[in-house]
């Protein structure tokens, strides 16, 4: 093969124009490993009821520890995301997926509320360690198909946070110290984020090399950063960016609803087992990994925008249906909405990427802390909300919040064809 076109094929695979070059090898490892990550994640809102009884809480306690496991996510995630951007850190992604196993092992063994705190703070940390790295990589191994790498990479996530409780149900009955059997979860995923972390690291040697030779044969190789949106005015950016973040807010403030208390629900308004409520929680949770996929492919194909509509605005029907249901259709409805809402998280993401594409780690870092802080505050307000009215209370109001997705008409209309064509 001849210098130029050698370079020519390091360019179309850099850039990530071809779907041919997309290396689902990576795409499936990384998204296995968030699967890892959030299983170990899942695993406090699943024994909160064990917490409760064991430490005598009320819903404000509760509330509290998964505000503390979301903030220290968001908090550090952009920090996190924007240190990446100008030092790659390929070990960030084992790294990560360590301080997540410290905090297991603690949890395991906290003889008290506030060593749970400190348990739930560290596995809050690791996941904002693991997150802005492996959605780098993900996009990196996408071969120029963004929003079905990131659907794939959530898939994984989100397979993880229904499959977190279904353990639960089996391993936790044993009492707190079962905790410590997931600390193989975490010890599996150091391993495979130590070799998808070499890979990321010859893939950007190769990347490296194209940046130091501009010239080749006479040709010109083209900036892989261009993208034909940027000309769009910066008040135009932030306007976008801000209403991204009011959807992000809409989403997971009703998802706290769900994954946090939703058990609680079943339990006070049907007085099912807590074995039961834990199986719905996981069919809803498993609705979500479900739908998570199809946001992005979609999104590659008919643009983001439209994605953004249904998963958002459309899911309001369902959420106000909710508070009204019997057992049954509340078991129908919640699967529904989870199958609905789950696209919404990674078209976003990429939406926003493709808005300041220089800067993938800092956007990935804020909106996947934007996720865990807004779902923290969310379950903590929520929690304090429930002690002051009831669980029941709380559900009639969430189910208005999907309403904001009204905000997605002034979204700007990124075309698919031009996106498809564009650079990572």
């Amino acid at each position: 093969m001849s210098s130029e076109s050698k370079v020519s094929a390091l360019v179309a695979d850099g850039a990530g124009d071809a779907g041919s070059k997309t290396v689902f090898k990576v795409l499936l490892a990384i998204s296995f490993c968030h699967l890892l990550n959030d299983t170990v994640q899942s695993l406090l809102p699943a024994i909160y009821p064990l917490l409760r009884d064991t430490f005598h809480l009320d819903f404000g306690q509760i509330g509290l520890i998964s505000f503390t496991t979301t903030f220290t996510a968001s908090l550090l995630q952009p920090l996190v995301g924007l240190y990446s951007d100008r030092h790659h850190r390929p070990n960030f992604l084992a790294i990560g997926m360590g301080i997540t196993l410290i905090g297991l092992v603690t949890l395991s063994l906290a003889p008290s509320y506030g060593t749970i705190l400190v348990a739930a703070g560290l596995v809050g940390i690791g996941s904002s360690v693991f997150h802005p790295e492996s959605s780098r990589v993900a996009r990196m191994a996408s071969g120029g198909q963004h929003g079905m790498a990131q659907s794939l990479f959530q898939v994984g996530g989100n397979a993880g946070s229904a499959l977190g409780p279904l353990l639960a149900t089996f391993i936790l009955p044993r009492g707190q110290r079962s905790i410590a059997w997931f600390s193989f979860v975490a010890l599996l995923g150091i391993i495979l984020l130590v070799d998808i972390g070499a890979w990321t690291k010859r893939r950007r040697a190769a990347l490296a090399e194209l940046q130091v030779a501009p010239l080749v044969a006479g040709h010109v190789v083209a900036s892989v950063s261009t993208e034909p949106h940027l000309q769009l005015p910066r008040k135009k950016i932030v306007w976008s960016l801000a209403i991204l973040v009011a959807l992000m807010f809409s989403k997971y403030f009703y998802l706290a609803s769900l994954g946090s208390y939703y058990t609680f629900y079943l339990m006070d308004k049907f007085h099912v087992s807590m074995r039961s409520a834990e199986i719905h929680l996981f069919a809803f949770f498993g609705a979500v990994a479900a739908g998570t996929f199809f946001g992005g492919p979609v999104g590659d194909r008919m643009g983001r925008k439209v994605v953004i509509w249904y998963s958002i605005l459309g899911v309001l029907p369902f959420t106000l249906l909710l508070p009204y249901a019997n057992l049954f259709w509340t078991g129908i409805l919640s699967v529904v909405i989870g199958l609905i809402l789950a696209s919404a998280f990674s078209t976003i993401l990429v939406f926003a990427q493709e808005l300041v594409p220089s800067k993938v780690g800092t956007i990935s870092g804020t909106f996947f802390g934007l996720a865990f802080g807004l779902g923290g505050i969310g379950a903590a307000l929520l929690g304090k909300l429930a002690d002051a009215t009831s669980i029941r209370f709380v559900y009639h109001v969430c189910s208005f919040l999907p309403a904001v997705g009204i905000l997605t008409a002034f979204l700007p209309d990124l075309n698919p064809v031009e996106r498809k064509n564009s650079p990572r």
